[in-house]
Formats: structure tokens, C-alpha cells, sequence
């Protein structure tokens, strides 16, 4: 991560976003038409799936399962985008951009029990519920920053 803010990071954020999204209309198509072969979860980078049904699209399970998971694809389409916005953003060191979903709940530990520190806002996570490398993003200005940071890299205040 670097320690200086890039000049123009949120030309940088979309420019480097466009080459990575994916299109829910093309997830749907290659899971109704190559969903035997498992082309759909290639698409996503899910390869372990894509091998699986590659190994079985002689039995035609895989066929029924393409056909069923075209109605789950804009959904996963929009969690791969969204999970990839949030790694973009917090690469350059920015929040994602107003309009962007910022609660993505990938690889968070379970709120079995609210901490000391007090309740915390519907999505976020508390430092001391958090899996080591997570990042968290500022009450302020919704800025992410790296683990172990004390204060916030945009405006300064304590996390």
C-alpha cells in the first residue's frame, strides 16, 4: 500500500475497475449456453468449480445446475464487482465511490459478541472482532486503512 494519496486516485480507481468487472447479462448467457462445462464459474474466478463441472458434464448434472444457477448469476456478478471495487480502493488508499455498496461481508468473523468499546454501526466490524488483514473503514469519512492503523489516513481521527 503506498504511503503517499495518488494525484488523481479515483480516475485511477475506475480506470483499473473497468479492466476487472464483470457483465451480469454475459454471466447469465455463459451459464444457460456453457453452464455444462462450468464456463459461468470461470467467469467469476471460482476455477475449483469450473474443473468440477468440467470433470462431470458427461453425467448432465451440471447441465441442470448451469441452467438453475443463470437465475443466481446477477447476484453473484454484482458480489464479485463489489468485492472487487473494495480491494481496488483500498489499494489506492481511497473509500469506494458514493454509489458503491461498502459492506461487503466476505470473510468476516461472525458477531457472536458485541465488545466493550460500545455498539458499533449496522455492517461494520469492530477492531477486536476482526480477522488479522482486514481493513476498516473510517466513521468519518469512510476512508479504508490498513490493519493496526491507529488513525484514520484521510482525516486524521482516531480509529
Amino acid at each position: 500500500m503506498a504511503a503517499t494519496a495518488y494525484p488523481n486516485a479515483q480516475a485511477i480507481f475506475y480506470q483499473q475497475y473497468e479492466s476487472v468487472r464483470r457483465d451480469e447479462v454475459v454471466g447469465i448467457l455463459l451459464a444457460l449456453f456453457l453452464g455444462t462445462f462450468g464456463i459461468h464459474h470461470f467467469y467469476l474466478r471460482r476455477t475449483g468449480l469450473g474443473i468440477l463441472y468440467c470433470c462431470f458434464f458427461w453425467t448432465g448434472i451440471p447441465s441442470l445446475l448451469g441452467f438453475l444457477e443463470c437465475f443466481f448469476m446477477p447476484g453473484r456478478v454484482r458480489e464479485f464487482n463489489a468485492i472487487q471495487a473494495a480491494g481496488i480502493a483500498a489499494a489506492l488508499g481511497m473509500s469506494v465511490p458514493m454509489g458503491w455498496p461498502i459492506n461487503v461481508t466476505v470473510n468476516m468473523p461472525p458477531a457472536a459478541a458485541p465488545a466493550a468499546t460500545g455498539p458499533s454501526p449496522i455492517g461494520m466490524v469492530q477492531p477486536s472482532l476482526a480477522q488479522p488483514g482486514t481493513l476498516f473503514a473510517c466513521k468519518h469519512c469512510q476512508r479504508t486503512n490498513p490493519p493496526g492503523a491507529r488513525f484514520c489516513a484521510g482525516c486524521g481521527t482516531a480509529l
